[in-house]
This record gives structure tokens, sequence and C-alpha cells, in this order.
């Protein structure tokens, strides 16, 4: 996942100093994702945790719901192809989507958006206390990005602790990686906790209530057609945990904090 690589390095010092050093860059790797022998797309991703990513993206899009849908994964490293075999009762058997190309950030759908969402009806709540102990460990969990700054990375938590971690290149694969080891390993996401370093865009919204997320954490901000989303999905949205202070955009009751 980590690359060396010879640079320069110039510093505001006087008379502008530089020297020659090597620098720890992300790889950049991309993976086609074939269901049978069809090209569906083309993910720019990182190369590492490939069968979540892919089978994360899967869910995501709609075309598979549970493990019960695989049949079977075959992964080639070396060429960059994995192969998704599933079964008849998946909605994939439909005309299915032309092969795309998909970016390690930016839109992601391949299939028409879906309007039948079901509200996050959750009882779950949380304390301004235990959002930021999650982002610390959140933050100490981010070895890549610490390395190199060139990585997202999401997390699937209970109030406590980091149960699921990933980073990647791009925000929406860091979370499909999620999702898709959570649906590998049966791990309920229901009444659990996402917290991503990206923007939340209203795509990223799309991805969480799928799942049955009802907190959704960001390191970052979020978008006004995301917090729109968010709030009409009765999904509570939290924002610029940083610097000791963080921003309540939706559905604030179930951060339990002290009103003015």
């Amino acid at each position: 996942m980590l690359d060396n690589v010879p640079i320069i390095r110039i510093y505001k010092d006087g008379k502008a100093k530089s020297k020659s050093i090597n620098d720890r860059i992300v790889a950049e790797h991309a993976l086609t994702i074939k269901l049978g022998k069809k090209e569906l797309v083309t993910l720019l991703c990182s190369p590492e945790k490939l069968e979540y990513l892919a089978i994360g993206f899967l869910c995501s899009e709609g075309l598979i719901k549970g493990k019960e849908d695989l049949k079977e994964i075959v992964l080639d490293e070396n060429q960059g192809v994995i192969e998704i075999a599933i079964t008849d009762n998946t909605s994939i058997t439909k005309d299915g989507a032309s092969k795309r190309l998909i970016g390690s950030s930016g839109s992601r759908g391949i299939s028409p958006p879906s309007l039948d969402y079901h509200k996050a009806e959750s009882t779950l709540t949380i304390t301004p206390v235990e959002i930021f102990s999650l982002i610390e460990e959140f933050v100490h969990r981010s070895e890549v990005f610490a390395a190199t700054g060139g990585v997202h990375s999401a997390a699937l938590c209970d109030t406590q602790h980091i149960l699921v971690f990933s980073e990647d290149i791009g925000r929406h694969n860091a979370i499909d990686k999620v999702f898709g080891e959570c649906l590998f390993k049966a791990l309920p996401t229901d009444d659990h906790i996402v917290i991503t370093s990206g923007r939340v865009s209203s795509e990223i919204v799309n991805k969480v209530v799928k799942r049955n997320i009802p907190i959704l954490i960001s390191k970052s901000a979020p978008t006004n057609r995301g917090i729109e989303l968010a709030a009409d999905l009765g999904i509570t949205l939290i924002g610029f945990v940083r610097g000791g202070r963080m921003n309540l955009y939706t559905n604030t009751k179930r951060v339990l904090y002290h009103k003015p």
C-alpha cells in the first residue's frame, strides 16, 4: 500500500533551503469487478482488502443483500481482476449496467438511485465525550494517513470502540471496504456508528442508510444535499470533529449534550 519515491523538499527558511529525500507515497491500484465473465466496473483504489471492496461496492449498489447471494469469489491481484459469481435471485440478473471506470473520489453509482429507503429508526444515543474518544482512536488507527496524508479512513463503531476499520485512496472505497467486511463476516450494522474522514455527500448518506446506520460522524464537512438527506432519513449527522469541537447538523436528539 506504500511506495518510496525520491523527491526534492524545499523549506521556507531564509533562502528556501532544499534537500533530496525519499518520501512515502500511497499506491494506486485498478480493480476490475466482473460478475461472471461480464465486466461491471473498474475502481481506482488502494491495493488491500480488495475482496471486501468488491463485496461492499455490490452491496452499496443494491446488487446483493447478503453473503448468501455470493457463490464464488476469485481474485487475481496481478491482473487487477476479481470475478464474483452470484446467485440467480439477485438484482444483477436484470439488464445490469454498462462497464464504467470509477475514480477514487466523486460520483459512484452505476445503478439509478433508489428512493425506497426506510428511515433510520434507532434509540441509540452517544455523548460528546464518547464521540471525541472514538475520533481519537480513529486517528490513531489511521497509520497510512499519518505516514502519507494520502488516504481516507472509515470505521464501524459502537459507542465505545471501533469494530471494523479500513483505509483507501477513495472515501467511498473506504466505506465500501468496511461494509464489505461486515457483510462477509456477518457482522451487524444496525444500531451502530460510521466514522469517515471524508466529505459527507448525499451518496455517502445513501450508503449508510442502506445498512441501517443511525449515526454518521465525519472529521470533514457535509454538503447541503448530504445534510438534507440525512435530515429526511433520520440520520444523526455530525461533522468537523476536530480540535476539541464538533458540529451537529441533523437529528441531534441522539447526542446527549448540555444545552445552553
